[in-house]
C-alpha cells in the first residue's frame, strides 16, 4: 500500500484478526414491474454477494453506476434486508433480527459516512456529534462525558479549534471531518463510506482518504469506501470492482 503521513499513530494490523464485516452469498431483488402474462418482473441489484473485511483494514469499492455498490452498502449497513444469504457485523447476524435490535445495532455498531454530510445547519459541530448521544438515550452525566468525546473526536480529524462554527462557517473538506468524527461517536466496528470525496478537490480529497486511513487503524474498524477515484483506491488495502451485481474476481498476484 502506498505510504502517508497523518497525525495518528497507526495500530499494527494482525494478520488473520477476525472478521468485522461479512457478506456470504447475498442476493438483493427489487420488484421491475410485470410481463404481459402477469408474471412479476424482478431486478437483481446484488448476485450471490460474498465479502469479508478483518478489523484494522480498510477496502476500497469500484465500479460504473448501477454495478450494485450502493446496494451492498445498504445491505451492509443494515438498511435493506437481503433476499437470501446472510450479513454479519462483528460477528452477530443481521437478517434475523428485529427491526429494534437491528436499528440499535446499526445506531451502535455501524459508522455510516455519505457522500454529503447532511449536517443540520442550526448546529455547531460540536453539537452534531452531542446528538448522536443524546439519540442513543444519554442524559446527564452520561451526555456530558459525550460532549467531552464529541471535542476529542474533533481534536482527532484536525478541528478542535472549530466545535463552535456551524456547517456554512466551514470548507467542504471541514464538513466532510465532521461526518467521519460523528460516525465514530458510538463503538463502530465497520464503517461504510459512501463517495466521501466527490465534491473535493484533489488535495482536500486525498487529505479525507488519509483520514480515513489513519481512523481505521486507530479505531480498529472494518472499512468499505465507495469511490470512483482510481488513485484513492489505490491507497487501500484492498480494492475490488463491481460490476452488474457481481464482484468481479480480483486478480492472482504471483511473485515475479
Amino acid at each position: 500500500m502506498t505510504s502517508i503521513h497523518t497525525s495518528f499513530a497507526p495500530m499494527t494490523q494482525v494478520p488473520g484478526g477476525p472478521m468485522a464485516l461479512q457478506l456470504d452469498s447475498v442476493t438483493l431483488t427489487y420488484p421491475d414491474g410485470v410481463d404481459q402474462d402477469g408474471t412479476t418482473r424482478a431486478l437483481k441489484a446484488l448476485d450471490s454477494v460474498s465479502f469479508c473485511a478483518e478489523a484494522g483494514t480498510i477496502t476500497g469499492l469500484v465500479g460504473p453506476s448501477g454495478s450494485g455498490k450502493s446496494s451492498l452498502l445498504a445491505v451492509a449497513a443494515g438498511l435493506s434486508r437481503p433476499t437470501s444469504g446472510s450479513v454479519h457485523i462483528a460477528g452477530r447476524e443481521l437478517t434475523g433480527l428485529p427491526e429494534r435490535e437491528l436499528a440499535a445495532l446499526r445506531r451502535d455498531r455501524i459508522g455510516t459516512i455519505f457522500q454529503q454530510p447532511n449536517l443540520l445547519p442550526s448546529l455547531t459541530a460540536l453539537e452534531q456529534l452531542v446528538l448522536t448521544a443524546h439519540l442513543r438515550g444519554s442524559r446527564g452525566k452520561r451526555l456530558k462525558a459525550a460532549a467531552t468525546r464529541s471535542a476529542e473526536l474533533l481534536d482527532l480529524v484536525g478541528l478542535g479549534s472549530e466545535g463552535n462554527r456551524r456547517p456554512h462557517q466551514l470548507s467542504g473538506g471541514q464538513r466532510q471531518r465532521v461526518n467521519i468524527a460523528r460516525a465514530l461517536m458510538g463503538d463502530p466496528a465497520v464503517l461504510l463510506v459512501d463517495e466521501p470525496t466527490s465534491a473535493l478537490d484533489h488535495e482536500r480529497a486525498l487529505s479525507i482518504m488519509e483520514l480515513l486511513l489513519a481512523t481505521t487503524r486507530d479505531f480498529h474498524t472494518a472499512t468499505l469506501v465507495v469511490t470512483h477515484d482510481a488513485e484513492l483506491a489505490a491507497l487501500t488495502d484492498r480494492s475490488i470492482s463491481m460490476r452488474d451485481g457481481r464482484l468481479e474476481p480480483e486478480p492472482v498476484i504471483t511473485p515475479s
